[in-house]
C-alpha cells in the first residue's frame, strides 16, 4: 500500500474517532442537563420542599444532584391494608367476655403476657415501615392458636401479610418457651396440691395427667411411627395439672404411635434416675 493511502486511512480513523467522542460527550452533557432540570423541578415541587424540610439532604439526593442517578417517583411496594378492626374495635371496644371468648384470656392477662414477652419480641422501626407492636404480634399468635382460622384469614383480620402471621406465631411460641415455660410450668407445692385434690374428693392425688395428639404433616422418614390409633399423623403431648387446672409438667415430642402409658413410664424412669 502506498504511504499516501496509509496516511489517508489513519487520518480517516482519527477523524471518525473524534466525531464519535464528540457525539458521546454531547449526549452525556444532554443527559446531565436533563437530570439536573428534573431535580430542580422536583425540589421546587411541594413534595420536594416537604422532603427537604423534614429530612434534609441525603446521600441519594446528593447522587441525584451530581448526576449519578435519575430521580424517579417512589412506587408503593406493599398493598394497603386496614388495621382498624384491631386498633379501634378490639383494643377499645371489646369487653372482658369477648377477650376471654376469642383470645382465651382476659385483657389484663393479655397485657401482662405482652410485658413478660417484650424482651424477646421488641423490634426496631426501619426506614421502610414501622415494626408490629408487641401487643399485635402476641394477638396474632393467640388468635391463630385459639381458632381454626387459616393464615390468610388471620392476615385479613389483622391487616397484615400472610407470611407475617406465620412469623409472628413462631416468634411468640419461641419467646414463651425461652422466657416463661420454666417459670410458669413447675411442680409447685406438692402437699398443697394433694390437699386441694383431697378437698375435691380425691385423696392422695398429686395431679391429673392425660395425653393428647397434636396433628402434624407426615414426616419423610419413619412416617409410620407417627400414625396414631385414629389414623392421622400426630405427636403426643402429655400434660400434668394441679387441683386448680394449672399445668405443672408438660412433655411433647413422642411419635403418635406411642401409647400414653409408655410415655408416662419412660418419663417416670427418667425422673427416678
Amino acid at each position: 500500500m502506498e504511504p499516501s493511502a496509509i496516511i489517508a486511512d489513519v487520518l480517516s480513523v482519527a477523524n471518525n474517532s473524534r466525531l464519535i467522542a464528540h457525539l458521546f460527550q454531547t449526549l452525556m452533557q444532554r443527559n446531565r442537563e436533563r437530570r439536573q432540570r428534573n431535580l430542580r423541578e422536583y425540589l421546587n415541587s411541594e413534595r420536594g420542599i416537604d422532603l427537604l424540610q423534614s429530612a434534609g439532604p441525603r446521600t441519594l439526593d446528593i447522587m441525584v444532584a451530581m448526576g449519578h442517578v435519575d430521580p424517579v417517583e417512589r412506587r408503593c411496594w406493599a398493598r394497603e391494608t386496614s388495621t382498624d378492626w384491631w386498633d379501634r374495635i378490639v383494643l377499645q371496644v371489646w369487653d372482658e367476655s369477648q377477650w376471654l371468648r376469642n383470645f382465651r384470656m382476659r385483657k389484663c392477662t393479655f397485657m401482662e403476657l405482652c410485658e413478660l414477652l417484650s424482651p424477646a419480641l421488641k423490634r426496631q422501626d426501619t426506614r421502610m415501615r414501622a415494626a408490629l407492636t408487641i401487643q399485635k404480634r402476641v394477638a396474632i399468635a393467640l388468635w391463630k392458636l385459639a381458632t381454626p382460622d387459616s393464615y390468610r384469614s388471620v392476615a385479613n383480620q389483622f391487616g397484615v401479610g400472610k407470611s407475617t402471621v406465620g412469623v409472628a406465631v413462631m416468634q411468640v411460641a419461641r419467646a414463651i418457651v425461652d422466657l416463661l415455660l420454666h417459670k410458669v410450668v413447675t411442680l409447685g407445692d406438692v402437699q398443697a396440691i394433694i390437699d386441694g385434690f383431697a378437698a375435691m374428693g380425691f385423696p392422695n392425688c398429686g395431679g391429673a395427667i392425660d395425653g393428647t395428639h397434636i396433628p402434624i404433616l407426615g414426616p419423610e422418614h419413619q412416617g409410620g411411627q407417627y400414625i396414631n390409633r385414629k389414623g392421622y399423623f400426630s405427636m403426643v403431648l402429655q400434660a400434668l395439672v394441679d387441683h386448680k387446672g394449672r399445668f405443672t409438667n408438660i412433655n411433647v415430642g413422642w411419635p403418635g404411635k406411642v401409647h400414653d402409658a409408655r410415655v408416662f413410664k419412660t418419663l417416670v424412669c427418667l425422673d427416678a434416675c
